[in-house]
């Protein structure tokens, strides 16, 4: 590991493996060849250090981060506002890692190598505006909502196998009466082989955690619906998007919506894209598994409730069918149309309409 600058070269590129405690950094010149790397703590010390001795070497090109948007956040912050263009890397897969071994410096400089050949070409969010807020009022309400679910799973499991006097005063209610029977319940004191009142406390308690997360969850949602409405009410205007899967497409693009260059990159980045899979005479698509599954699991929903409520979906469903078209077809066709309409809803491009009749 090199701890001296390297020597000045006229233009470099650079790579930095992100990791929780420590960045490693590696400098590679404008033909590839190694020029050095270094550990750096991930602190705002660590931070500037990493930056002066990245500068030392001389013109610094690009950056290739990896976890731009986690370990690597607020570095990139720091190399965006010194004026260094950063680009997000991939990490290396398995394959690669088999064949060419795993290490803190063997990762930066693929990082680096990325960067200079131009294979890594994304531009990182910049994690500093209203999306940033909504990303983390997602992920809370998200947790919450997982949450309800699994202890609604766990209190209707438990009164299946109750005593049954317990049971009996249970079955047949709503489950909106159901939570609130059950959290009213005073169970008394457990006592040895008491099971009754083991079995009432368990149900007492799931139902007023059920209760407390779905407060929790309205909450959340009212103040991500307030963000969303103050950001971008362009997307809450459009039929079959509610403030959920608004906050989801908020999330995809990032604060800095330049960032994706066409419509066709943000139907990659949503994996609604078909991938060529040609082969001699044989000429075809295949469907897209990849890129953000939760932008594509929004334009699922909002795809499905244009098919419910929306006439002019419907009547495009209604031609499609006459042409053979399956509903899996149909609406692989749809969520590409969506992402276009999202794409010019985002980026105020002209005819935010979907072109069903050219789907």
């Amino acid at each position: 590991m090199t701890e001296t600058p390297p020597a000045v070269s006229l233009t470099v590129y650079a790579g930095v493996d992100t990791h929780k405690h420590t960045h490693h950094a590696a400098i590679v010149d404008s033909v590839g060849r190694q020029i050095g790397d270094r550990e750096f703590d991930a602190t705002a010390a660590g931070h500037r250090q990493l930056l002066a001795w990245l500068t030392s070497a001389g013109i610094v090109s690009r950056v290739g981060v990896e976890g731009t948007g986690s370990y690597g956040c607020a570095l990139t912050t720091v190399l965006r506002e010194a004026g260094l263009t950063v680009v997000d890397v991939d990490r290396p897969d398995r394959r690669s890692r088999r064949l060419h071994g795993k290490s803190d410096p063997i990762d930066a400089y693929a990082a680096a190598t990325a960067a200079l050949s131009g294979r890594a070409t994304t531009t990182p969010k910049t994690h500093d505006g209203n999306v940033e807020a909504i990303r983390f009022l997602r992920n809370a309400r998200r947790s919450a909502v997982k949450a309800r679910a699994e202890a609604i799973t766990g209190l209707k499991a438990m009164i299946v196998t109750a005593p049954e006097p317990v049971r009996a005063c249970l079955d047949g209610l709503t489950d909106a009466t159901l939570l609130r029977t059950c959290a009213r319940k005073r169970p008394g004191a457990v006592t040895s082989g008491d099971i009754t009142a083991a079995v009432i406390t368990s149900l007492r308690s799931l139902a007023r955690r059920i209760l407390a997360l779905t407060d929790e969850e309205r909450t959340l949602t009212k103040q991500i619906r307030t963000l969303v409405a103050h950001t971008a009410p362009e997307l809450l205007d459009r039929p079959g998007i509610a403030s959920v899967t608004a906050a989801q497409l908020l999330i995809t693009f990032g604060d800095n919506r330049d960032r994706i260059v066409s419509e066709a990159a943000f139907a990659h980045l949503c994996g609604v894209a078909p991938i060529p899979a040609s082969s001699g005479k044989t000429h075809r698509h295949r469907l897209n598994r990849g890129g953000d599954r939760q932008a594509n699991r929004a334009l699922y929903t909002i795809v499905i409730n244009r098919m419910t409520h929306d006439e002019r979906t419907r009547t495009y469903v209604a031609r499609r069918t006459t042409e053979h078209k399956t509903t899996r077809e149909i609406t692989r066709c749809l969520k590409r149309a969506v992402a276009r309409e999202i794409y010019q809803l985002l980026t105020h491009r002209t005819t935010p309409q979907p072109a069903l009749d050219e789907t």
